[in-house]
């Protein structure tokens, strides 16, 4: 058993776009509106977790109207910053992984412009996958984009990975976390669960949480408290259960809550919990990085309807 720790971030890999290189530029000659093919700059900075991008594409000053030999991406839509980034992830592990992968776009000084969240699932043991991650359009009076980060990757086993969309978990329930809520130091986050099976399940308690480290071992030294109320009122979990049915197409709500208050002590970040429905249910590694301060506890709702 290991000894809740801080949470220690990799380095991002950073990527600068201002000197992109193979650049092609149209012939004169071919007439006023010629094809600008956007510069592609090639990447070699180390991976971040297995992430790595190994290149990069800026906008041409008059983007072309058709894709042009050579050129990383297709035709821009109107308001698109055509700003790209292929990126390579790659498991060295022994067992097939699902990555989520958060690619940030800044300034020189560092300033967001805007981040992008990939998902990448099932990549074998020992196997690769490569993708691409578009910004997409930037906020009218944004300043320009220069750099791209891997900011974040978080991992899980690819047979316990949530799944909110997509073909139904053979468990025939999808579980998965929310973004979350922030107020005041308090901290919510939702656990859906959809029953998207041909059977009724049956709930009547809470779900059953195992708190991961980095390295997906457990954590121990927190208290998981039953009850939104253990940790502040009125966090909309402070209900005891009641027996439910999810007949097919059926969802149910739960929640984690907990401060982020640091007083004396190591501040504790758990980046994964491994959710069960209910005792013998098939698990699911969520990602919420709950920064739990010097709290040492955790709360967690009762399973009800998730229209109330």
């Amino acid at each position: 058993m290991r000894r809740p720790h801080p949470r220690l971030l990799a380095p991002a890999a950073v990527l600068l776009l201002a000197t992109a290189c193979g650049t092609e530029h149209a012939d004169p000659t071919d007439g006023v509106g010629a094809a600008v093919p956007a510069p592609r700059a090639t990447v070699t900075d180390p991976a971040v977790d297995g992430v790595r991008i190994t290149s990069v594409t800026l906008p041409t000053a008059s983007p072309s109207p058709s894709a042009s030999p050579g050129s990383v991406h297709a035709d821009r839509l109107p308001g698109d910053s055509g700003i790209s980034a292929a990126y390579q992830v790659s498991n060295d592990g022994d067992e097939a992984m699902t990555y989520s992968v958060i690619f940030a776009f800044t300034t020189d000084t560092g300033a967001v412009m805007g981040n992008k969240k990939v998902t990448v699932s099932g990549v074998a043991a020992g196997g690769s996958r490569n993708g691409n991650v578009d910004l997409g359009v930037l906020a009218p009076g944004a300043s320009p984009v220069t750099r791209v980060k891997v900011a974040q990757v978080t991992k899980v086993p690819a047979d316990e990975a949530p799944a909110e969309t997509g073909a139904c978990p053979a468990s025939g329930l999808r579980l998965w976390a929310d973004d979350g809520d922030a107020a005041m130091g308090l901290r919510v986050v939702g656990l859906h669960l959809e029953n998207c099976g041909k059977r009724d399940y049956a709930l009547d308690g809470y779900p059953v949480l195992s708190l991961l480290d980095d390295d997906r071992e457990p954590v121990d030294g927190i208290r998981i408290l039953h009850g939104g109320a253990a940790i502040a009122m009125g966090t909309g979990f402070d209900d005891p259960p009641r027996p439910l049915v999810l007949k097919p197409g059926e969802t149910a709500l739960s929640g984690l809550i907990w401060r982020n208050t640091t007083l004396a002590g190591t501040a504790v970040n758990v980046p994964y919990v491994r959710v069960l429905a209910k005792p013998g249910a098939a698990p699911v590694t969520v990602s919420p990085g709950l920064d739990l301060g010097t709290t040492g506890k955790l709360g967690v709702g009762a399973w009800k309807r998730a229209d109330g």
